[in-house]
This record gives structure tokens, C-alpha cells and sequence, in this order.
């Protein structure tokens, strides 16, 4: 009997609130013997954190999950789901917006690989503004005015931690 195997796909730049709802979600449903949190790379914008640094973010937020992989990806994800042998790609949608370039994208994922299917989760309401890209831009516009509680709210600890280390200036790094 062979292994379900399901792809969640996204740059995790940094992970959110919002993927991390989404995780749990995906892990309660017990659809899949392995959930692989594929950090794929997006060509269209440079990375604000590394791999190893967005690795170490989801291994912290998932550490309480037996029957996740956390690994990097280029190139389709159709074909790295193949490469997987994954039976799924997990997609979360946050607004309408968002379903007719997913919808699209599904669809070309199947014609290139019939036998992956995408299945798509929404976003939990409390979170369906949050995207990666936003969190950084809000971080870097006022992190001296927001509490870590505020922060709180839209990311996990070890993000805050991160995102202080890399942007504030104090850090040296900003």
C-alpha cells in the first residue's frame, strides 16, 4: 500500500500565522500519511530570509508534527510533486482573487501531471488579509512602534525573533 504524500507549496517568506492555521488544519484532517511543506523559489522577487532561515522558522512551528518534511523546490510544482510521489498539492486561498489564479494553476498542474490532484483550503477568516510579503512590509514600516503581542497576532514567536534579528536596526543588520 503505497504512502499519501501531500505537497504544501509557498516561499514561507516568512511563514505566517495564516500557514501555520492552515498546517494544523491540513495535519487534523488526517487525509495524509506526510505532509511535505515544499519553500519554493520565486523568481519574480528576491528572498527576504534564506532557506536555512525559513527552514529552521517551519521546524520550529512544526515540531509538534511527526509526519511533516520541510524541503526546498524549483521549477514546477507539478513536477516536484511527481518527483514526491505525492498524490496531492495543498493550496490555501485567501480571497476570491485568489481562486481564479489557483483554479488556473490547477488545472495546468493536472495536465502535467494527471494522476496529482490540488486541493484547496481557505484561509480561517482571522487571517484572510495575512500574505507573507505583507507581514515584512508592515514589519519594516513600524516595528518600532508594534508590541511583540501585536506582532503576535500575525506571526509565530520565532518569526518576531527573526524578524527583529534581520530588520531592526539595533540588530546591525538594518
Amino acid at each position: 500500500m503505497s504512502r499519501k504524500i501531500a505537497i504544501f507549496p509557498a516561499s514561507f517568506d516568512p511563514v505566517t500565522n495564516g500557514h501555520v492555521d492552515l498546517i494544523d488544519r491540513i495535519s487534523r484532517l488526517a487525509l495524509f500519511d506526510e505532509i511535505v511543506i515544499a519553500i519554493g523559489i520565486n523568481l519574480s522577487k528576491p528572498p527576504r530570509f534564506t532557506f536555512e532561515e525559513r527552514k529552521e522558522m517551519l521546524e520550529t512551528v512544526t515540531a509538534n508534527y511527526n509526519h511533516i518534511t520541510i524541503e526546498q523546490y524549483s521549477g514546477l510544482t507539478a513536477h516536484y510533486a511527481l518527483e514526491r510521489g505525492a498524490c496531492t498539492v495543498i493550496r490555501g486561498l485567501r480571497e476570491m482573487s485568489d481562486f481564479e489564479d489557483e483554479f488556473q494553476m490547477a488545472r495546468m498542474n493536472h495536465q502535467i501531471a494527471p494522476g496529482v490532484d490540488t486541493l484547496f483550503m481557505m484561509a480561517s477568516a482571522k487571517y484572510a488579509y495575512l500574505s507573507s510579503t505583507l507581514v515584512v512590509e508592515i514589519f519594516q514600516m513600524g516595528s518600532t512602534k508594534m508590541s511583540d503581542e501585536k506582532l503576535l497576532e500575525i506571526v509565530p514567536p520565532v518569526v518576531v525573533k527573526m524578524l527583529r534579528k534581520k530588520f531592526e536596526p539595533s540588530s546591525g543588520n538594518g
